[in-house]
């Protein structure tokens, strides 16, 4: 019976008020249900304690709540949590909270696997079974948000799309989310504290710049040099560098909004100062600040970290060219939930 129900949670507030109306009932009960499953965030029909037993057996005759069950949690030294995260079709993916003095990050997924191919990345060995749905992303961030409250004392501040899959190949999806993320009707947090993290598609950049979404875009960029990128991301040959750089024009064209690049350096990869002038050269089209990230390896030993060496290379030559950069170190490494080690080991 179960698999004939209707995910309530696919609804417009309005289809809800339709639904009670259609039942004999008043359309404000809509709003309440939307707000019990939206605000919040009810796991079942029976935690609506203001709606009658009645309307409750009626909305459990008609539709499931596919709510998310955090399957295992793990807490690293550094007080990073990894959550794997069952969904309601018994398939996993992985969310991390990510703490500092000031903040609590929420890094979350967007696909069951990736759509993409990178190399240096553990989550992309694992083949996409299927994109994740709104209220699958909405609830990532609320068990982190509890998480946060529980063990820093305090509500979660950011949220980063940088967790299993590609954002821009579940566009519709994410979008969704982020919208009920935003919502006063759901966790009315502010977009600005909002960054999708893309490997670079041009068209769905666009897209977002003409979508006029609030939130930041950060790219996975780890060479400026095709032939370099090609090699770690074999998808850049459909999505070059050239094609990659115009969608990022039009982005701050039409939002004036800074990017953020993501930049790996791994040892005899995109080590040399042929790649750092390159990626400099690339900085200077858009107004940018650049994130360089601790290497995590994934066990096969093909990537390795760079040398100190080359990192202070790199941040010398963007200082020098008045680029922002700052030097992430990973979190969570002790628990395979640092940058690119999402692969459901746990």
């Amino acid at each position: 019976m179960k698999d004939n129900k209707k995910d309530i949670r696919a609804l417009t507030k309005e289809q809800l008020r339709d639904f009670f109306v259609k039942n004999g009932d008043k359309a404000f009960r809509g709003n309440q249900v939307y707000e019990w499953l939206w605000q919040k965030s009810a796991h079942t029909f029976e935690d609506m304690t203001n709606i009658s037993k009645e309307t409750r057996q009626m909305l459990e005759d008609n539709f499931v709540i596919n709510h998310i069950k955090v399957d295992t949690m793990q807490r690293s030294n550094d007080g990073t949590v990894k959550n794997a995260v069952r969904l309601h079709d018994g398939l996993i993916v992985e969310s991390v909270l990510i703490p500092t003095k000031t903040r609590t990050t929420a890094c979350v997924s967007s696909q069951v696997g990736c759509s993409l191919d990178c190399k240096f990345c553990a989550t992309a060995r694992l083949k996409r079974m299927r994109n994740l749905n709104p209220d699958e992303i909405f609830d990532q961030v609320v068990a982190i948000d509890n998480e946060s409250r529980l063990y820093h004392n305090r509500p979660l501040s950011n949220i980063v799309f940088m967790g299993m899959g590609e954002p821009l190949m579940n566009y519709n999806n994410v979008i969704k989310a982020i919208d009920k993320i935003t919502s006063t009707d759901g966790l009315a947090m502010s977009p600005k504290r909002i960054t999708v993290s893309t490997s670079g598609v041009p068209k769905m950049i666009r897209k977002m710049a003409d979508d006029d979404v609030k939130f930041n875009l950060a790219v996975s960029l780890h060479s400026a040099i095709d032939e370099v990128r090609t090699k770690i991301m074999p998808f850049n040959e459909t999505f070059p560098l050239k094609d990659l750089k115009e969608a990022l024009e039009y982005w701050y064209l039409k939002t004036s909004r800074k990017i953020s690049y993501e930049y790996v350096v791994w040892k005899g990869i995109n080590d040399k100062q042929g790649d750092i002038d390159a990626f400099v050269k690339f900085c200077k089209y858009v107004p940018c600040k650049v994130n360089i990230i601790e290497y995590n390896p994934i066990d096969d030993g093909e990537f390795q970290q760079a040398s100190n060496d080359a990192l202070e290379n790199y941040i010398t030559a963007l200082e020098k060219n008045r680029i922002v950069v700052n030097v992430r170190r990973s979190r969570g490494k002790d628990i395979d939930a640092a940058c690119g080690q999402l692969a459901n080991k746990s």
